[in-house]
């Protein structure tokens, strides 16, 4: 840089100190002017404060988790205070939720809330159980806050609509004379996740959009898509299927088709729109609701929290309606081991891995090929 070009530097360098104090707040200028006042002090020896470090971002990190139930922590009990049902927000952020339990930066945020579906993390004006734009919520949080990672779980309460689906699929096991679920439902799958998958990619440009408003670059933060684990097995003993009230059949086809087509679906979604992809697929395996038999202490999954009976007929009543959210959801050591693996792939270099248990016991990435 000669002379001349610094005579044309767009802030006089001797008010960038009380510059800073009006720009630290906006990552992308900082960015800006310190690169250049560096340059600066190395090429001009000499120059007031060029031995001196610049202004940097001294904002506490965070890492932000967006997105549905599968995210909050609904399942993992402990939910914090205001997201229990208070003046109607019943958000069941966990304190065990996933994000929680990441190391990744010096604070965790939960902004998710259960029963949300992709407008509800977008920029749209929506509002649930009395919560706004959860994109709009993280650009606040982007301001205060150094954002490192940015965590999305959504589209299982879009068109695939979990919990009707789980609803029917009980429906079923009440009723062994009427068609299996998988039977009703595998006809129309590929439809739901088609209809779905624009819907997340709003909601992940949106979350985007806003990380930039407020002057993050791509560059600058992580943005991690992640998906779904199956909360039930085929391979679970019907002597101990009480808290599973599912046939076989369609226990089978929940892991093995529905679940792995949803996040195909989804790995779709982040190639598209350029994040970063955590298949959760695996991530209990072996350790679904009702699969630990006479001890279920292994089970990583929540098991029915209400009478199946009440639930197919209608028949809860509003406390324990929102206690049946809480049904086959990761519990709180689900939370804890895939918290450990998504920190494990944050730190890795992977697009796109698969949380797999190791013969330790904890989940950890297992690097896979992003290609669609």
């Amino acid at each position: 840089m000669t002379a001349a070009c610094i005579a044309h530097f767009p802030l006089p360098i001797n008010t960038l100190g009380e510059t800073m104090n009006d720009v630290r707040k906006s990552p992308k200028v900082l960015r800006f002017i310190t690169g250049t006042a560096l340059v600066a002090g190395l090429l001009i020896p000499g120059l007031p404060g060029a031995a001196e470090p610049v202004a940097v971002d001294t904002r506490p990190t965070a890492v932000v988790s967006l997105g549905d139930n599968g995210i909050s922590g609904e399942g993992a009990g402990d939910y914090e205070p205001g997201t229990r049902g208070e003046n109607g927000d019943w958000c069941h952020r966990s304190v065990h939720a996933l994000v929680h339990k990441t190391k990744l930066a010096e604070n965790t945020i939960n902004i998710a809330c259960s029963g949300s579906n992709s407008a509800h993390v977008s920029l749209a004006g929506t509002v649930h159980y009395t919560e706004g734009s959860q994109a709009k919520r993280l650009a606040v949080i982007a301001k205060e806050y150094q954002v490192t990672t940015v965590i999305v779980r959504v589209g299982s309460n879009d068109d695939p609509a979990f919990s009707a689906t789980v609803v029917a699929c009980i429906y079923a096991y009440l009723y062994p004379d009427k068609p299996a679920c998988a039977d009703n439902l595998r006809p129309v799958w590929a439809n739901r996740l088609a209809a779905m998958a624009p819907k997340v990619r709003t909601a992940l440009t949106d979350v985007k959009t806003a990380m930039s408003s407020v002057g993050y670059t791509a560059a600058d933060y992580n943005l991690v898509l992640t998906s779904y684990a199956s909360p039930i097995t085929e391979n679970m003993d019907p002597a101990w299927q009480k808290g599973c009230p599912f046939r076989l059949s369609d226990a089978k086809w929940a892991r093995t088709e529905a679940v792995p087509q949803l996040n195909q679906a989804l790995r779709g979604v982040a190639l598209e729109v350029g994040a970063r992809f955590l298949d959760l697929g695996r991530a209990t395996e072996k350790h679904e609701a009702c699969s630990g038999g006479a001890d279920p202490t292994n089970e990583w999954q929540t098991q029915i929290t209400v009478d199946p009976w009440e639930l197919v007929h209608g028949e809860l009543d509003p406390e324990e309606e929102h206690r049946a959210a809480e049904s086959f959801h990761p519990n709180a050591t689900a939370h804890k081991k895939i918290g450990g693996c998504m920190t494990e792939f944050v730190n890795s270099t992977a697009s796109y891995a698969i949380c797999i248990e190791g013969a330790d016991g904890e989940l950890h990435p297992i690097r896979a090929v992003l290609n669609g």
